[in-house]
């Protein structure tokens, strides 16, 4: 059984809240994040540390790979992207530790494109369906099988960080955020549930349980006004 949390999305006040809500109900269960930590909401640096003090593994969303575009390979289009991406509350938060920008980016480029757990697939945007016609019959045996696709199409937008695509059903779960809904929403079509709801944008962050490739509980707490004021 594991906890995944939707986008963040610089809302720290209110992860803290879903995380203590996650934990006082389900002691010492695995606590997992689809990603898109940083920009938009205020407190960008506060949400990278919360993540690294509580040892929440991540996958990166398409803002952090922008982000550590940005300080390390300035002239790709990651980087060249962040500037119409909300990344003004991102350098905010930071001038007030300016020396853990580096720190962090390191943590981001570290982190997985996915997790292929027993439980379920975890990543940030999903696995586009245009993938199943380049795949071999036996990929949801065995969906290792997606790597090589995964890396080779980080830049492009059905890749697994930007895809906004119907998603493929892989034999499994699959738990992203990245495509905002009012609610955590399940499609039963790609066996998928979506649990980006918006945040940074004064909705809601949302987390599931999961055990077994199936849903067990949801969880929600309202954006914290802080967050995005």
């Amino acid at each position: 059984m594991i906890a995944v949390i939707g986008d963040i999305h610089g809302c720290y006040y209110t992860l803290e809240a879903l995380y203590k809500r996650i934990i006082n109900n389900y002691p010492r269960i695995p606590v997992y994040c689809v990603g898109d930590l940083v920009d938009r909401g205020n407190y960008s640096r506060e949400v990278v540390n919360f993540i690294i003090e509580q040892k929440i593994p991540f996958t990166p969303g398409n803002h952090d790979y922008m982000f550590f575009h940005f300080f390390k390979e300035p002239t790709s289009i990651f980087a060249k992207s962040w500037f119409f991406n909300g990344n003004e509350t991102t350098l905010q938060s930071y001038e007030k530790d300016e020396n853990q920008i580096f720190e962090h980016i390191e943590v981001i480029k570290s982190a997985p494109l996915y997790f292929n757990l027993d439980d379920c697939f975890i990543c940030h945007a999903g696995i586009s369906q245009m993938y199943e016609n380049m795949l071999p019959s036996s990929f949801r045996r065995n969906p290792e099988i997606l790597k090589p696709f995964i890396e080779n199409d980080l830049k492009n937008e059905r890749g697994i960080l930007w895809t906004r695509d119907p998603l493929l059903n892989i034999g499994k779960l699959q738990i992203v955020g990245h495509t905002k809904q009012p609610d955590i929403t399940y499609v039963e079509e790609s066996d998928a549930v979506y649990i980006d709801t918006g945040a940074c944008v004064g909705n809601k962050l949302s987390a599931v349980i999961v055990h077994e490739n199936k849903i067990i509980d949801t969880l929600e707490e309202k954006t914290n006004i802080k967050d995005i004021i």
